[in-house]
């Protein structure tokens, strides 16, 4: 996601850091193509110009100029008011002690309200919830059924009346069998229509007034761009949404509808789809979004994901290892490793900061370039297999007939030897600077803050 705006970016900020001192002129010509980058991803005209005037106030301030590095503070600014741009603080769910909490899953036909319900029910279980799920779609063929069918999948039951046609009064059938009966919330799938007309809204107004939910949650499809943001403006004023999830995030290149429909709506995006799975739905969080599209990497979700994979006593031990800077060959194979248990490769190297990504040789990700990493990850783990333990433990034993040898012994090449020994040095390296705080979000990794040298 986000790929078209983030090269670009991502290009602005190397210009920047590349200036060993900034000018008013160099500011200048960095808004300019930050501002062109972000009408091309189609941001909304009106967020754009907004934007550009807060990073300029500040860009050009007094503070800036008497650092010592104005490009990162510039840079840093970037990040910050692009963070706000999308939402500024992650906004959970406001489920209430009363139960049960209702949620109104609203939109336009085809944006993937019935899908998100059911990603939505399995989130919401997952969270210790026990949540319900009822289909208000009175008018489109087989919409219940679908509804039923995403409900089998995930295990969580359905609210179904065939008698009525009301659906309104099943709204309220719904409720009063969750309040008998326990469950909490209660996910409406509401009616969708091609367009905004008056029908929809007086229905979807009559299901709010007697259902009084605590979340009007607006699903977008994130691929149209500002018909989407308009869609959002317009049901926010006529019927109040609490939130948006945007569907379909993993195919927008461009991100125009994510960039402007907190600042055009004033609500926030709250969850995204980021593929068809019943476990395709992440909560939003500004501050990794905007991270993940400088190319500063998301080292929290990347920790959270480990984290649900490694278990506490290898997490303590690998803490240990990075703190000692014990980090050999071998710990380095388990890391190569780990990216395939993430399930796609794609989704851990979106995660990992642009300067590790080039560590390992990767700019973008493409289906070949996976095919790539996994035949490289082969030959990695056949050239450290061909090591011996005091080489895996101390890579600086392995001298040019040493190299030789674990070549032959591993059917690749003396180069190939070289190249993994390089990007192993050069992943310890990065370690030690993330564990120092000397990268973005190093001090998530547990690293303090750099110390600046003296000026004599």
């Amino acid at each position: 996601m986000f790929d078209a705006l983030s090269e670009k970016l991502r290009r602005v900020i190397r210009d920047l850091r590349g200036h060993g001192k900034l000018t008013e002129a160099d500011v200048e010509a960095a808004l300019r193509e930050i501002r062109m980058a972000l009408l091309e991803a189609d941001v909304h005209f009106r967020v754009v110009k907004q934007f550009i005037e807060r990073v300029r106030e500040k860009a050009l301030g007094q503070e800036v100029w008497a650092s010592l590095s104005p490009a990162q503070q510039v840079i840093k600014i970037v990040y910050e008011e692009l963070t706000e741009m999308l939402g500024g603080t992650s906004t959970r769910l406001l489920l209430t002690s009363r139960i049960p909490n209702v949620i109104l899953l609203v939109g336009l036909q085809g944006s993937g309200k019935t899908t998100t319900a059911g990603k939505l029910a399995r989130y919401l279980a997952q969270q210790g919830r026990n949540p319900l799920l009822v289909s208000a779609d009175v008018y489109r063929p087989a919409a219940r059924e679908q509804l039923a069918v995403i409900a089998r999948e995930i295990r969580r039951p359905v609210f179904e009346d065939p008698s009525v046609n009301d659906p309104v009064e099943l709204c309220r059938r719904a409720r009063r069998h969750a309040e008998v009966t326990g469950f909490d919330p209660v996910l409406v799938d509401t009616a969708g229509r091609l367009h905004v007309d008056e029908a929809l809204m007086a229905e979807l107004d009559a299901i709010k007034r007697e259902t009084k939910p605590v979340e009007v949650l607006f699903v977008a499809d994130a691929m149209t761009g500002q018909d989407a943001v308009r869609s959002a403006e317009e049901f926010h004023r006529r019927i109040g949404i609490s939130g948006v999830i945007l569907t379909k995030m993993d195919g927008d290149t461009r991100g125009g509808a994510a960039l402007s429909i907190k600042a055009v709506t004033g609500q926030p995006i709250k969850f995204i789809g980021v593929g068809e799975k019943p476990d395709a739905l992440e909560p939003f969080y500004p501050d990794r979004m905007a991270s993940r599209i400088l190319g500063m990497g998301d080292v929290l979700s990347l920790i959270e994901r480990v984290q649900a994979e490694v278990d506490e006593r290898e997490a303590a031990r690998w803490q240990e290892k990075l703190r000692r800077e014990e980090f050999t060959l071998e710990d380095f194979l388990e890391q190569l490793r780990l990216a395939k248990r993430f399930g796609s490769l794609g989704k851990f190297f979106e995660l990992l900061p642009a300067e590790m990504l080039r560590i390992v040789g990767v700019s973008r990700i493409t289906p070949e370039q996976m095919a790539q990493f996994e035949r490289q990850l082969k030959r990695a783990e056949a050239i450290i297999n061909s090591m011996t333990p005091e080489e895996r433990r101390n890579y600086r034993l392995i001298d040019g007939s040493r190299r030789r040898r674990i070549a032959r012994g591993s059917g690749t090449t003396v180069e190939e030897v070289n190249a993994l020994l390089k990007q192993y040095v050069e992943m310890r390296q990065m370690m030690k600077r993330l564990r120092e705080g000397k990268l973005p979000f190093g001090k998530f990794w547990g690293g303090g803050t750099p110390r600046r040298k003296k000026r004599h």
